[in-house]
């Protein structure tokens, strides 16, 4: 636990700096987060077998390209090239024919790649885009999915009894899950209200927190179940009492897309 708490404050000074500086300072950031965290994904796929190299470097550029093309978005849309997409299952795809091994490269293992660079490269985009639109509303959305983790951890050590999902995730809890929903929604909620929108309906800023704490959680053991099919404890050790940078970000990602629902 102690281990836990210096890497969280670490992380915090950090972070916490670049979030409020913003720019391009901020930018580069969020990309470099989504070089490792890609880097993390693509780990748990070499760990079952070598992939080829230029399948690495093709990866990496990708997911560059497709960052770059929301670098300075100030709306909420995320532009997507056809030609960037038509591009990714091309050079993905193709080099299956060249690996008639699948132990080497194959489709299964080309969809994976792909679905992994959108997915992250949606995800790190939005986070980029509203920060450039609004620091208030991204310090709302880091707001849900960290108190939500914190809480949920706390109550579930103090009082849970009952597994949420063991198979997926032993440590987790019912108990847990829904003091995480409580003080998440609380926190967050009163910030909402009190920095971004002080006119804001009570039902709808209940309703928008509370579903965006419940995806942040979903988001947790959707991940938590990759770590579990590649029989992973954690995404990589970098950050020590925490994993990897997807340990961290696994909520807030998920928080992220599913809040372009709310906006227009």
């Amino acid at each position: 636990m102690k281990k836990r708490v210096i890497s969280a404050i670490i992380m915090l000074l950090i972070c916490i700096p670049i979030l409020l500086k913003g720019g391009i300072i901020y930018q580069v950031g969020v990309i470099l987060l989504s070089f490792w965290s890609l880097h993390e994904f693509l780990g748990l796929k070499d760990d079952k077998k070598e992939i080829p190299a230029f399948i690495y470097f093709l990866s990496y550029t990708s997911l560059l390209l497709l960052e770059l093309n929301n670098f300075n978005i100030n709306s909420y849309t995320l532009t997507v090239d056809y030609r960037l997409l038509s591009g990714m299952f091309l050079v993905f795809l193709i080099p299956t024919i060249l690996y008639p091994n699948k132990k080497v490269y194959s489709v299964k293992d080309a969809f994976y790649f792909i679905g992994s660079i959108f997915f992250l490269g949606c995800g790190f985009s939005i986070l980029m885009t509203i920060r450039n639109i609004s620091l208030t509303t991204t310090i709302y959305l880091i707001l849900i999915a960290t108190m939500t983790d914190t809480f949920a951890l706390i109550t579930g050590r103090l009082i849970g009894k009952h597994k949420l999902i063991e198979r997926i995730s032993p440590n987790k809890t019912v108990e847990g899950t829904i003091g995480g929903l409580f003080f998440g929604v609380l926190i967050a909620g009163v910030y909402y209200q009190l920095v971004i929108n002080p006119s804001v309906s009570l039902w709808y800023l209940i309703g928008m927190t509370s579903f965006l704490s419940i995806i942040g959680q979903l988001g947790d053991l959707c991940f938590s179940a990759i770590k579990r099919y590649f029989n992973a404890k954690d995404f990589s050790n970098l950050i020590p009492g925490h994993g990897g940078v997807l340990d961290r970000l696994d909520s807030i990602i998920f928080i992220l897309l599913c809040f372009t629902f709310f906006v227009v």
